[in-house]
């Protein structure tokens, strides 16, 4: 298969994870006879240092030519630790998403057995945790209007959804979960939000349609709790943008690191596939940010394109890393192991063959989330 891919290394440690994913697909397209092209182009905080713009025309250009795009990270401590900054890296991501009609999110959270000692919660808590989170993407209060008052002492940030907004993702969402254990659950604040309770009343009778699949609600302050209490209770979690990204954030304390959990933003066109850990500015150059994250999210642009013997070997690759001890020190403490080594070990291992570690009993099934 011949794939351009464009990649989007971004802000901090961005671009060193995005390196080590890269040398896996490389590792792919030589051992399983593809061809793939790479393009880079500048995103985010080092867009503005260039062009004074966090999505310059020439990436997203590029991004809508390409057929997939790898991203690293966003976000610098000079945009963080000032709020009256008018132009910020976060402003780029958030255009690109909705430029290429990104809608739909997909976060998987599954705990790896050989790493459950990692996680602050007990075993038993986490052990058969399995869950795939469907986050809308292009909508609600982060692209609804924003106003601040003229005294700067008042500020409102309005938040919009639409049926056909909330419907595009339930479908995907329900036949996602038709492929997996059958059920899904929707979590809202519709006890008080008026936009939640179009989200219930929406997703409600759209599950008609999926009888096959057991449907609930859940208010999402009860559902960071039952995360943290029983995260194998879940199967595809349903939600809006904002408790999206809280509770995909939180599935990272649950798997022990955030430098493990991949993402795939998909549209009808387009893709974009990163780690959704942050730019950890203060690890920048210093080869010890975890790259399995960004490694994940390659297998998840590989199973995007039903190339599922490719992503497999990826997969396998990692777990064996995790097997051999070969990871970086967010892992295990005392690992000597840096970013470029452990890039380097699984692309290496990358092969049709999985002759000396069977892993089929903790496959990811990536692909049953992210194939449309």
């Amino acid at each position: 298969m011949k794939l351009k891919i464009a990649l989007l290394g971004g802000d901090g440690i961005g671009p060193e994870v995005l390196e080590q994913a890269v040398k896996c697909l490389k590792a792919v397209e030589e051992t399983f006879n593809h061809q793939f092209t790479f393009i880079k182009a500048p995103v985010g905080a080092v867009a503005i240092s260039n062009s004074g713009d966090p999505l310059p025309q020439e990436t997203l250009k590029l991004c809508k030519e390409a057929d997939a795009t790898l991203f690293g990270a966003i976000g610098a401590l000079e945009y963080d630790n000032n709020p009256e900054a008018k132009v910020r890296p976060e402003q780029g991501l958030l255009k690109l998403r909705k430029e290429l009609g990104l809608f739909a999110n997909i976060r998987p959270v599954k705990v790896f057995k050989v790493l459950s000692e990692n996680s602050i919660l007990p075993k038993k808590v986490i052990r058969g945790t399995d869950l795939v989170i469907y986050r809308e993407l292009t909508g609600g209060i982060y692209f609804g209007k924003k106003s601040l008052s003229e005294d700067g002492t008042a500020a409102s940030d309005l938040c919009e959804y639409t049926e056909a907004e909330i419907s595009r993702l339930a479908h995907m969402a329900f036949k996602a979960a038709k492929k997996r254990k059958r059920k899904l659950t929707l979590v809202d604040k519709a006890n008080v939000l008026e936009t939640s309770r179009l989200w219930r009343k929406v997703v409600t009778e759209i599950s008609i349609s999926y009888p096959d699949v057991k449907f609930e609600c859940m208010f999402v302050d009860n559902a960071v709790v039952q995360m943290m209490m029983k995260p194998k209770q879940f199967d595809v979690i349903l939600t809006d943008n904002m408790f999206g990204d809280i509770l995909s954030d939180q599935g990272s304390v649950i798997i022990g690191s955030v430098g493990l959990l991949p993402s795939a933003s998909i549209g009808k066109d387009n893709a974009i596939f990163a780690p959704f850990h942050g730019s950890y500015p203060k690890a920048k150059g210093k080869n010890i940010a975890n790259p399995v994250a960004a490694i994940l999210s390659a297998a998840m642009l590989l199973q995007h394109f039903e190339l599922n013997e490719e992503a497999d070997a990826v997969v396998k690759a990692v777990k064996k890393s995790f097997k051999k001890n070969v990871i970086t020190k967010d892992i295990l403490g005392s690992s000597k192991y840096g970013t470029d080594y452990v890039g380097d070990f699984i692309a290496d291992n990358i092969s049709y063959s999985d002759e000396d570690l069977n892993l089929n009993d903790e496959n990811i099934d990536l692909g049953k989330s992210t194939i449309i």
